[in-house]
């Protein structure tokens, strides 16, 4: 899988592309300890069933990341990023952190997304919800790579799947890197307060929420939340899943087919 890399006047992104349908679809992937880019040949393969539908393109964060960077810098990167490879009216998929900017993007670019599906993301980011990442930061600013790992598997993963992936987290640790670290210690930090719970009427597209309702991550109440202020708009529509955990986009077996029918029905 060939790793590009967008050049705009501000700063460069990576990112790569699978399928050739003749839509276009965008995945903002959630906040991750090593860059999803390293792991391109398995996003492809999961999202195998829209690639003849699509053609899908997959953003990192920028390269050159500032000391602070909130959710809010990280659309505006992300919106730049779209319109250089001139990418508009996009199916736009965004999983946790990814979500949150998928939000802003629908919010403060709604020329460039056409339908917008949230998995495992929240309208807004409160003290309690944060506290999950803020032990994450604690542990990276401590190096401490496989307690970060470790602690970050047991929130994303259902207890039988962390379990099963203890060794291959505990591996993955050891081939973290200092700068990685650092880089993921700001991402992290840009979530704190997010909130665009008085933006969410400026989504003018259609709109579906994959909830969890065992998010260990952001808590149960991140979902419904989102749901409560989104249920009334005639073009939205919602599942919870319960027994998957924080990444139910990657663990229930069920998701891309709900994504598909979803972007292209």
């Amino acid at each position: 899988m060939k790793i590009e890399t967008v050049q705009t006047d501000r700063f460069s992104m990576k990112y790569f592309r699978f399928g050739s349908g003749e839509g276009t679809m965008v995945i903002l992937p959630g906040l991750s300890v090593q860059s999803v880019m390293d792991f391109a040949p398995a996003v492809a393969a999961a999202y195998r069933s829209l690639a003849d539908a699509f053609s899908i393109y997959v953003f990192d964060r920028r390269a050159d990341l500032p000391t602070a960077c909130s959710v809010h810098d990280m659309a505006r990167d992300t919106a730049e990023a779209l319109r250089a490879l001139g990418l508009r009216d996009v199916c736009l998929f965004g999983a946790s952190q990814g979500g949150m900017i998928a939000l802003v993007l629908a919010v403060e670019h709604p020329d460039l997304v056409k339908k917008l599906a949230l998995g495992s993301t929240a309208a807004r980011v409160t003290a309690s919800q944060y506290r999950v990442i803020e032990t994450w930061v604690r542990l990276a600013e401590q190096r401490d790579r496989t307690g970060l790992y470790l602690a970050f598997g047991q929130a994303v993963y259902p207890p039988a799947m962390f379990e099963q992936a203890k060794a291959a987290l505990t591996a993955a640790a050891l081939t973290v890197t200092d700068e990685e670290l650092t880089r993921f210690i700001t991402l992290a930090k840009g979530a704190k307060s997010f909130d665009v719970t008085a933006e969410l009427s400026g989504v003018r597209c259609p709109v579906l929420v994959l909830g969890a309702a065992d998010d260990g991550v952001l808590g149960p109440d991140a979902a419904s939340d989102l749901i409560a202020r989104l249920k009334d708009r005639p073009d939205f529509s919602f599942h919870l899943y319960d027994g998957y955990g924080h990444a139910a986009y990657d663990t229930a077996p069920d998701y891309r087919d709900r994504l598909l029918r979803f972007f292209a029905p």
